[in-house]
């Protein structure tokens, strides 16, 4: 996944579209050059958050927020039968084809649906906030979740190996 530089001067969309983007390659650098074990290698006890475990649950919310909420499609949680959200975090059995795999379908899924989507006005009801939002405010939850969790993955990816920066 390229990582590209957001617009100066692009319009609401393609700015929200680049920002999501950016941080969805960063997340994959994140993780760039590492073994299946070095990514499932957890933070710290009791804690099982690894960057795998990260990808793992960026592919579960974009298949909720994309798939599961805008487009109302009927889909179960990638890795829990009981909606736990946090299941995806524990990757001691993954590898990185199967979390990669999943997230890279997920994300070729949202980018679908925020393309065909005819404006940021666009809105979905969002069961757990029990109102409607509009496709510009997922978009930014979407950034601002990838945001949060790429600074968890500077962390991990420098307990891995000493490698900072993105």
């Amino acid at each position: 996944m390229e990582r590209i530089s957001p617009p100066m001067t692009g319009d609401e969309r393609e700015t929200l579209r680049a920002y999501l983007d950016f941080h969805r390659a960063t997340l994959a650098m994140k993780c760039e050059g590492l073994t299946d074990e070095q990514l499932r290698r957890a933070s710290m006890p009791p804690s099982t958050l690894s960057l795998l475990g990260l990808v793992r649950h960026m592919a579960e919310v974009e298949r909720h927020w994309f798939r599961r909420v805008l487009s109302g499609e009927e889909l179960p949680l990638l890795w829990s039968d009981t909606h736990d959200f946090q299941a995806a975090y524990d990757a001691s059995g993954s590898s990185r084809a199967e979390a990669f795999t999943a997230w890279e379908a997920e994300v070729a899924q949202a980018r679908r649906i925020e393309a065909a989507a005819e404006s940021l006005e666009v809105t979905a009801f969002v069961p757990r906030w029990e109102e409607k939002a509009s496709l510009r405010l997922l978009m930014l939850h979407l950034i601002h979740e990838y945001a949060r969790h790429n600074g968890h993955a500077d962390f991990l990816r420098e307990a891995v190996d000493g490698a900072t920066g993105a």
